[in-house]
């Protein structure tokens, strides 16, 4: 079987619905388990392993940093998408150099690069950023790609790799935002048997694992969880399917 998928716990699950986590499907093909924070979601119980992230800015001091200092896992990512909050790639390559690249010199940790989205301005700002720390690059490329078309996703993928070749890609985000659930599935279905199938595809973390929609551009028919803290159909053959099937 192979296991590529990235189980995207949301950190109110911790609070809110932690028994859910009971119901996960650890014997399919999950790989890894993020939820977007610095500390380890107790609930998780070794099962998978985790990847903690530099999410922005506060991250890098006091406890959270701590955190990561003190984390046993193998991979960190490094920022959330830091074209849209402010961030630069030059300053961001600084802390790179300063802060995260001793994570792997003296550590062992295995590097994300910050995960852009995938419109304009996310693809100038990794690119920059790429070129910023060509000397010390990470050890995969993350990114994010929201929309409703599968071949879309897997243009901008191929012209991602081809551009920076040396860097497995993880896929830390991404979904499909049609309103209509057999679109969704389709998409999703499509998208999760090609990186499954493709190599230079470390992971992939579908959107996401939450009792409601983050905000109004995510797709309520793309839900993995419900309100309740039950999973969606979508959910559970993501989890369980490998291929996965309509």
């Amino acid at each position: 079987m192979i296991k590529k998928r990235v189980l995207l716990w949301d950190y109110t699950n911790t609070r809110d619905v932690s028994w859910a986590m009971d119901k996960i499907n650890f014997k399919g093909p999950l790989h890894s388990a993020s939820n977007w924070n610095t500390w380890y979601p107790p609930e998780l119980k070794r099962r998978l392993p985790f990847r903690p992230m530099i999410r922005g800015r506060d991250n890098l001091h006091g406890a959270e940093w701590e955190n990561i200092l003190k984390s046993d896992q193998p991979v960190i990512h490094f920022f959330n998408e830091p074209e849209r909050t402010g961030i630069t790639p030059e300053e961001a390559a600084t802390i790179w150099h300063d802060q995260v690249i001793p994570l792997r010199n003296k550590h062992g940790k295995r590097l994300v690069s910050p995960s852009c989205a995938s419109d304009q301005a996310g693809i100038d700002w990794i690119h920059k950023w790429m070129s910023l720390v060509a000397k010390d690059p990470p050890d995969y490329l993350g990114l994010h790609w929201y929309g409703t078309k599968g071949d879309e996703m897997i243009k901008h993928l191929e012209s991602m790799h081809a551009q920076h070749p040396k860097q497995p890609i993880i896929v830390s985000e991404w979904a499909s935002i049609s309103r209509n659930y057999n679109d969704v599935l389709h998409f999703t279905v499509q998208l999760a048997n090609w990186m499954d199938e493709t190599g230079w595809i470390a992971e992939y973390g579908l959107f996401g694992c939450m009792k409601q929609p983050a905000d109004g551009y995510v797709s309520p028919a793309a839900q993995l969880m419900n309100r309740d803290g039950s999973f969606t159909d979508l959910m559970w053959k993501y989890m369980s399917d490998q291929p996965m099937h309509t």
